[in-house]
């Protein structure tokens, strides 16, 4: 018989909300119970109780953790300032966590979070949906199998909306530097440049970005990786004339051809089989998604909470665990690192501390 799970989920209507759906994934396991919602909004948390079917509605997180003793809890508010809070004391609990992306503001918060999942021995599952994905999966073998030579390079660029610069590496580059890692293994230095406009971003231009992110800075940046496999990295968001988005998404380019993936909670691959790297889109081939692979951001909860579960039956890590989620905030943070020094950085980062603070 499949093991019972209490679930409480932690939201935050009007400062992050619910997250994107991390409190209604759990309504797809017959072998979880929702027992109570938290939400420091009044209003929002009975909204939320009703939408959920949770019995107990508390507007203090802490306190239905200490009375629920639940075995899961969705961290999901949007705004990132909670997170370091919030799995902490459910942490403390001995409850295992499906957390929002990303993990936090700091690289010591996050530190500190999976310290104290560690000593609970509870397991940290961060919400990168793409990860899972069956389509990105297939990449990832086909990129083993030879599909195109010896990989080369990885060039990843963000969403380039209105957000493009610091705030575009928070919301949707830490999915591109999650793929990168699945792809081409950790990152071993960065070397960076972040500009404001036409010129260098200084310390002026920091400020506080939107939803509770921390620091960031520039509505330019580009960032180059040396990654385990060898392979290089890059990553590039700039504000510009097209915020359509179209471009979001990671190019991988290989000894016998290359691989386009237009990023999306079902990406688009096209392929390549050619050592030109012709731009002649006749040439490419749109890839079949594999069975299974449809469903969106909602699908891609299902797959996250489902090995979180096994993840806890089998005493391993998820396999997108918070140490996956603090590497994308290391590639995140360590571009401000290496700007602020003029120098390629080594990875880890040894301060801990936001790289624009102070």
């Amino acid at each position: 018989m499949p093991r019972l799970y209490r679930v409480a989920v932690i939201g935050r209507t009007g400062r992050g909300n619910y997250g994107h759906g991390l409190d209604v994934v759990w309504k797809e396991f017959p072998n979880c119970k929702i027992v109570a919602v938290a939400d420091e909004n009044e209003a929002g948390a009975k909204a939320a109780a009703q939408r959920l079917g949770a019995p107990a509605v508390y507007t203090d997180y802490q306190k239905m953790l200490r009375d629920e003793r639940p075995d899961l809890v969705s961290v999901a508010p949007r705004w990132l300032d909670p997170h370091h809070d919030m799995v902490l004391a459910s942490a403390e609990s001995h409850a295992s966590i499906f957390l929002e992306k990303p993990i936090a503001r700091t690289l010591a918060e996050a530190d500190a979070m999976i310290a104290a999942c560690e000593r609970s021995h509870v397991k940290l599952a961060i919400a990168h949906q793409m990860r899972l994905s069956p389509i990105i999966l297939d990449v990832r073998d086909r990129l083993r199998l030879g599909e195109i030579g010896q990989l080369l390079e990885i060039r990843a660029r963000g969403k380039e909306d209105a957000r493009a610069g610091g705030e575009d590496l928070m919301v949707l580059g830490t999915h591109a530097f999650d793929l990168m890692r699945l792809f081409a293994g950790d990152p071993q230095w960065c070397f960076a440049h972040v500009g404001a406009g036409d010129r260098d971003a200084t310390p002026s231009d920091t400020r506080p970005g939107a939803e509770g992110m921390g620091w960031m800075a520039g509505n330019r940046l580009t960032a180059t990786y040396g990654l385990a496999s060898g392979v290089y990295g890059s990553f590039s968001s700039a504000l510009n004339d097209d915020r359509s988005g179209a471009r979001w998404g990671l190019d991988l380019y290989g000894s016998q051809g290359a691989l386009q993936i237009r990023a999306n909670m079902d990406p688009v691959i096209w392929v390549l089989r050619s050592n030109t790297w012709t731009p002649d889109k006749s040439r490419w081939e749109r890839l079949p998604p594999p069975a299974g692979a449809e469903g969106g951001q909602a699908a891609g909860n299902v797959r996250l909470v489902t090995d979180l579960m096994e993840s806890i039956e089998q005493d391993r890590r998820p396999l997108s665990s918070g140490y996956d989620g603090r590497w994308s905030l290391e590639m995140i943070l360590a571009i401000y690192a290496s700007h602020r020094s003029g120098a390629r950085v080594g990875l880890p980062l040894r301060d801990r501390r936001h790289p624009l603070a102070g």
